[in-house]
């Protein structure tokens, strides 16, 4: 095991590649039948007694897994392809019969290596793929379906797709009913392409304007790419999971057909069905479907109700905020504070100019109205610990003057709100902006020091604490 160490020189491995593979070992000597990492060459038998095998067998392919796993973590790719070579051709010369077999492990390695290593190609990752198919049916379609991920990474759409049809047609035995979700998948995929087929066939028609008998032939071509794509995608998204890809592509074809209803009824299902995961891009896709079809405020609501419980730092926050604010309903506009604090919450929303302004637009409204105080008050009884720093600091309102006025000025009018006229943000910010004599800030700060008795009810303080 320790000539498994020795590093070869640049010029030697790749002198190496080129080296003729040596013949496997005699017929009933091995469990498995030999094999090669395709761009390797097989390497010397080394002649071992029966006695020695026995006794360091499983110590040597412990260390050698060791070396492999130590390669690749450094991604030493070729270092790692020559220990996985030593590491099958001593699975072939065991004698221990262990029931334990090895064919997944070598699968799982040897295509991590292939993904990775200099010199491999796709003729080489498919003969690796082919012997992988025929080492093990229990995970036969599992290495089908790897293969053609791997086939479309690189664009080989054709070839995916016959690989799917030759898996979907798979027979063994007992084998063929114990993998019937694998073989859903394969059909599934295979559904996925026809509707990438049926959708250029679509392009071609609503693009070029082909016309006569050639028209003719590309439009019953897409119709023929429909009911293929259809039977395999409808069956798939029937399972409970998350088919995300799957129901849009399924749903794009019902709406060019015009089949709303089916659509509808498909994303509904996928939404609220309680054997489904929570998955927050179920709701995303009823409220796009939804908003395509003109649908009231109050199903556009509803749906992203839903989905601002699941993900409430999500983008479509800003449009639930800005339609709960339009509404007449006092608990709508209530619920659109909350959503837009909520979003605020989160590191990725805090130069998001848009929410800043939604925020800063309805705490100026409920505070010129004088009304609802309260919404604020109880908003900001959990956030006041932790939000000067995280939004309203000095540096913050240096950094967001320099970078993004429009957003520092939304900021500093929430912090002013928040915080009084005296915290940081604000006063750096208003004198900023009075400095370069922007006429909004200096409106700004007339309106803080109209409204500045507001804060101090917002942070539950006393009149008197303004007194020096």
């Amino acid at each position: 095991m320790d000539s498994f160490l020795e590093e070869e020189d640049e010029e030697d491995e790749e002198a190496s590649v080129g080296r003729t593979r040596s013949p496997g070992p005699p017929a009933g000597s091995a469990l498995q039948p030999p094999l090669h990492l395709p761009f390797l060459p097989a390497l010397p038998h080394q002649p071992a007694s029966s006695h020695e095998h026995k006794l360091n067998f499983k110590k040597s392919k412990e260390a050698c897994l060791s070396y492999i796993q130590d390669a690749m973590l450094q991604k030493q790719w070729k270092r790692a392809a020559e220990f996985l070579t030593f590491y099958v051709e001593s699975l072939e010369k065991d004698y221990s019969r262990e029931p334990v077999g090895p064919s997944e492990m070598i699968w799982r390695i040897g295509t991590e290596i292939l993904y990775h290593h200099s010199n491999s190609n796709m003729k080489e990752f498919n003969c690796f793929m082919e012997q992988m198919k025929t080492l093990g049916v229990k995970r036969y379609l599992k290495v089908c379906l790897e293969h053609v991920f791997h086939l479309l990474c690189n664009g080989q759409i054709d070839e995916a797709y016959q690989n799917l049809s030759l898996a979907e047609s798979w027979r063994f035995g007992e084998q063929t009913a114990i993998q019937d979700k694998e073989m859903k998948l394969i059909q599934a995929y295979r559904g996925l392409l026809d509707y990438y087929n049926w959708s250029k066939q679509k392009n071609i028609l609503l693009e070029h304007g082909v016309d006569g008998f050639a028209d003719l032939s590309v439009e019953q071509e897409m119709h023929s790419c429909f009911r293929k794509a259809a039977v395999n995608l409808k069956e798939i998204i029937k399972i409970p999971g998350v088919w995300d890809l799957f129901v849009k592509c399924y749903v794009d074809m019902l709406e060019f057909y015009g089949d709303h209803n089916e659509a509808c009824q498909v994303l509904n299902e996928y939404a609220y069905n309680s054997k489904f995961p929570a998955n927050p891009n179920a709701h995303v896709y009823l409220y796009q479907f939804l908003k395509r079809q003109g649908e009231s405020k109050k199903s556009l609501i509803s749906a992203l109700k839903i989905l601002h419980d699941i993900v409430p730092s999500h983008e479509l926050m800003i449009d639930f905020n800005t339609m709960l604010q339009k509404s007449k309903k006092r608990k709508k506009r209530r619920l659109g504070l909350e959503v837009i604090f909520a979003a605020l919450d989160y590191a990725g929303w805090k130069e998001n100019v848009k929410a800043w302004s939604c925020l800063a637009r309805q705490v100026k409204q409920i505070v010129i109205a004088e009304k609802h105080l309260d919404w604020i008050k109880q908003e900001w009884s959990s956030r006041k610990d932790w939000w000067p720093a995280f939004h309203f600091s000095r540096y913050l309102a240096k950094r967001n003057w320099q970078e993004n006025k429009s957003l520092s000025y939304e900021k500093a009018l929430v912090a002013g709100i928040l915080l009084g006229k005296d915290c940081k943000y604000f006063k750096h910010v208003s004198h900023q902006g009075c400095k370069a004599q922007v006429k909004r800030f200096q409106m700004l700060k007339k309106f803080m020091n109209r409204h500045n008795p507001v804060y101090l009810r917002i942070s539950g303080r006393s009149v008197s604490s303004l007194q020096p």
